[in-house]
């Protein structure tokens, strides 16, 4: 039985709130995120205004380990950068914490650098952790991400720079999707990230807007989109270069130039969305947000909420459209909603909306192949209902081609069809019945009955009932047949031919004999299941019903009645002796002219 309309309702609103809820739960994460990261991230020509100077190896070859290196070096990186006014760069961002005093000559001569040009802008980290929050009123709890310390340039270079934080905070698959925009300190200020410290710089520099509006979440982080994939910033120019003098001065005018670790060494890398394959250093990483800044190229990501309840409703709809639906009709859509919900996410990123890809997609998915397994059982299940109805009355090849209608040939209607109708009966059986046991009576009839109901299979034939001792058979229908008429007059030459072998036995055995009267016509009845839900009978109705069950009753003892009708659709293929027209039949108004079937033609 397919569903109803309630049952499909409920099972598409549990199977949605299922997903809905595995969405929600973060079963879809991992391959959600794989997902999002290729169809939202991709790498683009760069304006060639921001570039990275490392601290590579072939610094550390020709200046010394890293760990061995002087403020010096860093001030006089500054200088070379600054030392031409026409070439000097709009922002210099030093990847680079430089925390408490060392040498105070050095420490001296980094601060009078970096405050010079008023361009540098130097780097500072918070460190998190959960801590325990007593309020006013007396309640604690626990907080997450709460900033336990906070390390910022010695006094003298923060005195002359502009600090900005460069922390990052991973996302669950340890991959970097965010940027913290700001982080609130617990003495009331609050540091903006390194990349915005920097983009402020260049901007008033440029004249683009220093203040941005970029939407964030209630950790003050922003979705990254990301440039350049690793080395996209990176100009093959070393900190060694700016010391020797040996680097394209004129390439950094009025630019954005990091300095900052690029070596796998000094461990200052991450993984990002853009390439999850490749690690990126962190100072291009800060260029790809400065970038982003720059061209104000930011993403609201629509909230969970919101897309759990379209998740929710899309998904029901469409599981309710899936269900007892036809292939022809399923796969297109399905193929429409998946695919079409993954390119409208990537429109809608275009434009700005950040959204979970996977979701409908898979969902629907889903959703689409369990429902084209669920349609196959109730199909499977159909046809065997089907089978078990029709195989008691119909020819197994009758069965097949019903199967294609599926259980619409269950349901109560009929059609006009137009069909060969033949009634069976056995003369002299009452006679009998009155001398025999019950047990032979039914042994007899059950002989008899099993004999016509092989003469109408084998021919083709619909067995419609037996009322009695009497058989009903029709044939081009429920199935249009070839030469249906024709099939139906051999069927009646076929049970009296069987009938005289089974008469013989009969009368050796019970010393009694029975034979058959048969009548066959054609013309227009009405076919279908009639009844009432509960309680039903395929059968034929109609005045070519009536017709032929009153040939039959006027038949005589192994003799065949077929009207004019059966005569003049077989014409000399059959043998035929007329019997005139004077007959009256039981419910004719008028004479009817019958025939008497001798045979099938020879030719």
């Amino acid at each position: 039985m397919r569903l109803n309309t309630w049952k499909k309702a409920l099972v598409s609103l549990l199977c949605a709130g299922s997903f809905t809820a595995a969405a929600a739960l973060g079963v879809f994460y991992g391959p959600d995120q794989m997902l999002s990261d290729s169809l939202y991230q991709s790498s683009e020509a760069l304006d060639g205004n921001i570039f990275v100077v490392g601290i590579d190896d072939r610094a550390m070859e020709d200046i010394g380990p890293y760990q061995t290196w002087g403020r010096d070096v860093m001030s006089m990186a500054i200088e070379a950068l600054n030392a031409d006014p026409e070439y000097r760069p709009a922002a210099i961002g030093i990847d680079v914490l430089y925390t408490g005093e060392t040498d105070p000559d050095l420490d001296d001569w980094l601060a009078e650098a970096a405050g010079k040009y008023g361009n540098v802008v130097t780097a500072s980290v918070a460190n998190f952790g959960t801590e325990l929050v007593t309020e006013d009123t007396g309640n604690f709890y626990l907080k997450d991400y709460a900033v336990l310390s906070y390390e910022e340039p010695y006094e003298a270079l923060k005195a002359v720079t502009t600090q900005g934080h460069i922390n990052a905070m991973y996302d669950q698959d340890g991959v970097l999707r965010h940027s913290i925009l700001q982080i609130d300190l617990p003495d009331g200020r609050s540091v903006p990230s390194f990349s915005y410290a920097v983009y402020q710089k260049y901007a008033a520099a440029n004249g683009l807007p220093v203040e941005l509006d970029i939407p964030t979440d209630n950790l003050h982080r922003f979705y990254v989109d990301y440039a350049a994939l690793p080395g996209g910033f990176y100009e093959g120019i070393s900190v060694s270069d700016l010391l020797t003098g040996d680097f394209p001065a004129e390439m950094f005018a009025g630019a954005v130039v990091l300095i900052g670790p690029y070596a796998a060494g000094l461990s200052d890398y991450v993984t990002t969305s853009i390439d999850r394959a490749s690690l990126m250093y962190g100072v291009e990483y800060q260029a790809n947000m400065i970038h982003q800044m720059i061209h104000q190229n930011f993403k609201t990501e629509v909230s969970d909420g919101v897309q759990l309840a379209a998740l929710f409703f899309l998904s029901a709809a469409f599981l309710w459209f899936f269900l007892d639906r036809k292939l022809r009709w399923a796969i297109p859509m399905w193929m429409a909603v998946a695919g079409g919900s993954i390119v409208a996410c990537k429109l809608l990123y275009e434009t700005g909306f950040v959204l979970h890809p996977l979701w409908l997609a898979l969902t629907v998915t889903v959703f689409f192949v369990g429902a084209v397994a669920f349609n196959y059982v109730q199909a499977a299940l159909e046809k065997r209902k089907i089978s078990n109805t029709f195989k008691r009355y119909v020819a197994p090849e009758i069965v097949g081609e019903l199967l294609k209608d599926g259980t619409n040939a269950l349901g109560l209607g009929g059609k006009l069809c137009d069909i060969a109708v033949l009634f069976v009966d056995i003369r002299g059986f009452t006679t009998m019945s009155e001398v025999l046991t019950p047990q032979e009576v039914v042994s007899i009839l059950n002989r008899y009955l099993t004999l016509t109901t092989d003469c109408i299979m084998k021919n083709h034939g619909t067995l419609d009932k037996f009322v009695g001792d009497c058989t009903m058979a029709i044939w081009n229908a429920p199935i249009k047949q070839e030469d249906y008429v024709m099939n139906a007059c051999r069927a009646a030459l076929d049970m009296v031919e069987g009938s005289k072998a089974l008469s013989q036995e009969l009368l050796e055995k019970f010393g009694r004999t029975v034979s058959f009267g048969i009548g066959v016509h054609c013309g227009n009845a009405v076919v279908g299941n009639i009844g009432a839900e509960m309680r039903m009978d395929f059968t034929a109705i109609g005045d070519t019903v009536n017709t032929s069950a009153r040939l039959e009753a006027n038949a005589p003892a192994g003799k065949i009645y077929i009207s004019r009708e059966v005569v003049n659709r077989l014409g000399d293929r059959i043998q035929v002796t007329s019997l005139g027209d004077g007959i009256n039949l039981k419910g004719k108004s008028r004479k009817f002219e019958i025939f008497l079937l001798d045979g099938v033609a020879e030719s």
